[in-house]
């Protein structure tokens, strides 16, 4: 019969109450994390915390050396431990961007109806972002926003000017929350592909000009510190993308093309 040694629970016994319970049986590698981040989350090792040796917390939590080594390799995956050659494992600093570091990749790959979705979670999100921002930002920040509004302006027609100045307008907003976990998350969910995407139907249908006008009412917004307005800008910017998708994509789906983002 197998064990799990660090209860001393047959896993064969511990999977079948699992089954009676209807509940997903937790592998011995993910209970091997969960014990590495409870020593975290208790402060036992903060960020920045060096790990003992392999062997030593192996023995420590009750785990094999097997087991710590595969949970050592997923937290590092996860970018919650970091291997410095020669030295030894430490806990990263746990900050937002680092955490959440693979969620722009992961959301490049989504598609269809995946990326609505995507824009409706945007939509419920930025909009309460750039009020808060409205509230907090600084001159040198509506600065930078303004920057970026001056360059899209400028670039009219030029789709990787827009979006490039378009994504960086909105991170500024966002950045002036001084929220960093809703400016990483913000970030992540926002794909620069279907940006891109965007930005090339509304030149070909002329409409780049009152989407920067959209622009132009969020960042006034800003100005006045209106977060009220600030936020009833932004929600009528994202509302405006995502009626554009989804009419694209019925458009895409009635001529036979790929609705997916080029």
């Amino acid at each position: 019969m197998d064990w799990d040694i660090s209860d001393g629970m047959p896993v064969r016994l511990r999977q079948r109450e699992y089954r009676e319970r209807g509940v997903p049986p937790m592998s011995l590698t993910d209970k091997a994390i969960a014990r590495i981040r409870e020593l975290i989350q208790s402060g036992e090792l903060p960020p920045g915390a060096k790990l003992p040796p392999e062997q030593h917390l192996a023995a420590d939590l009750g785990l094999s050396r097997n087991l710590m080594r595969e949970a050592v390799k997923a937290l590092v995956v996860a970018r919650v431990l970091e291997i410095k050659r020669g030295d030894g494992t430490y806990v990263t600093s746990l900050e937002p961007a680092l955490l959440l570091e693979g969620l722009g990749s992961a959301v490049e790959l989504l598609s269809g109806d995946t990326l609505l979705e995507l824009t409706e979670v945007r939509r419920l999100f930025e909009p309460i972002a750039t009020g808060l921002a409205a509230t907090r930002i600084s001159a040198a920040e509506l600065r930078q926003v303004e920057h970026h509004l001056a360059a899209m302006t400028q670039a009219r027609d030029d789709v990787e000017l827009l979006n490039r100045h378009d994504a960086a307008f909105h991170q500024a907003v966002i950045a002036a929350t001084g929220n960093s976990t809703l400016a990483t998350l913000l970030e992540g969910i926002s794909s620069p592909t279907v940006r891109a995407r965007v930005w090339r139907g509304l030149v070909d249908d002329d409409a780049s000009d009152r989407t920067i006008a959209e622009h132009r009412a969020i960042f006034d917004a800003l100005a006045a510190g209106d977060s009220a307005r600030a936020q009833a800008a932004a929600l009528l910017h994202v509302s405006t993308t995502e009626q554009w998708l989804h009419k694209h994509r019925e458009r895409d789906d009635t001529s036979g093309r790929s609705p997916d983002p080029a």
